[in-house]
């Protein structure tokens, strides 16, 4: 059982590029991380080369886990075994890797979390609890909310900005990137707008389909205009907008403090796929 770590995406794609697009549900992170690697080069993210890695369960075996880490976030667990998680830790802290925490599939990443607490003696918290969705069939909102769905177009650019900036605020997110997010999105028509009264009042992205997966996010809507059922508008027209697209699985995450939030993705069709945590360590 080993790890192989490298700071080659064209050899990480050559090895894990197969398993990569065979699970896309459990690796839909990595997927979009890599395409934005290959488009837009190393530091796309920030000055710091990217990192990857992959692990096979025994010589010749084939991949049976990954992960890709864009300094200064941290590690992003793929598909793999709660053992490959704690191996994981192992090989970053022989190779002297900085890691500020870990993210990905709950049993892989408290894995990896106890393994580093063990090797560095860092402490660990629980940053952010998620649950992963995939869609099964989708259902309109009942009852549909008022007002109605729209793409997001050029003169919507600031509004969306703002929104985005408020959204990682409230999750917990660097505000870094945002401007290029909604610009990349805005030229791929990847926004939805719920607009009521002639004013926006949520919005919905969407990621590349890559592997035949989309996942739809960042949701957001102001809190003054929320509890009138707009979020499940908007995500039920970005989601069918999505299929129309192409999308084989369309995935969404929820932050599983909110109930609410989850609740309205399941009424519109969407089912649980898997536990995703990220953990601090420091």
């Amino acid at each position: 059982m080993t790890w192989t770590l490298s700071s080659s995406l064209d050899e990480f794609r050559d090895e894990a590029g197969a398993f990569l697009a065979a699970h896309p549900a459990e690796n839909t992170v990595l997927l979009t991380l890599v395409d934005r690697l290959a488009k837009d080069g190393p530091h796309v993210f920030g000055d710091h080369d990217p990192a990857f890695g992959w692990w096979r369960p025994g010589p010749g075996a084939p991949v049976e886990g990954v992960y890709v880490q864009t300094l200064p976030y941290p590690p992003r667990l793929g598909r793999m075994p709660a053992e490959a998680g704690a191996e994981l830790a192992g090989a970053l802290h022989a190779a002297g890797r900085e890691v500020p925490g870990v993210g990905g599939g709950k049993e892989a990443a408290v894995a990896f979390a106890a393994a580093w607490r063990e090797l560095t003696g860092a402490t660990a918290a629980v940053d952010l609890d998620q649950r992963l969705y995939r869609l099964d069939v989708l259902r309109p909102p009942h009852p549909v909310p008022s007002g109605h769905a729209r793409p997001g177009r050029p003169e919507d650019r600031e509004q969306l900005i703002a929104w985005c900036r408020a959204f990682m605020v409230e999750v917990g997110e660097p505000e870094t990137g945002v401007t290029g997010l909604v610009d990349r999105r805005l030229a791929d028509g990847g926004w939805h707008v719920w607009e009521d009264g002639g004013r926006p009042v949520s919005l919905a992205g969407v990621s590349p389909v890559i592997a035949g997966m989309a996942r739809i996010g960042p949701v957001y809507t102001p809190p003054e205009e929320r509890g009138r059922g707009y979020a499940g508008g908007v995500v039920a027209a970005r989601s069918a907008a999505t299929l129309a697209l192409g999308a084989e699985e369309v995935l969404l995450y929820t932050d599983l403090a909110n109930p609410t939030s989850n609740s309205v993705y399941q009424k519109l069709g969407y089912r649980p796929v898997t536990d995703c945590v990220v953990i601090g360590l420091h």
